[in-house]
């Protein structure tokens, strides 16, 4: 099973995710104005050359991919993990509830 503080990082990833969805309806410009913004590139393949030209670029970019990657798969196995924890505690409850019934 998940530990506690997993749980709450995953509720609280959820929560802030909600928030912001919510601000990005009710208040579109405001939030526009305080997102960053990428800098206009040169060209849309201007960073697809420089990875195919640097390698020590090409080795940084790829690092970060791979972090991000491994960021995300662990964001999605909690995320998993806490449904499962949910979906277990939820049968639980119908089945103590079904026997009370059923006495």
């Amino acid at each position: 099973m998940s530990s506690p503080l997993a749980r709450l990082r995953v509720r609280l990833a959820l929560v802030l995710g909600a928030a912001e969805i919510r601000l990005r309806l009710r208040l579109p410009r405001l939030m526009w104005a305080l997102t960053r913004h990428p800098a206009d590139r040169e060209s849309p393949f201007a960073e697809l050359v420089r990875i195919e030209a640097d390698p020590a670029y090409r080795a940084l970019f790829f690092a970060g991919l791979d972090a991000a990657l491994e960021d995300r798969l662990a964001t999605r196995t909690a995320v998993v993990a806490e449904i499962e924890a949910a979906v277990k505690e939820l049968r639980d409850l119908v089945q103590r509830s079904d026997h009370e019934g059923a006495a």
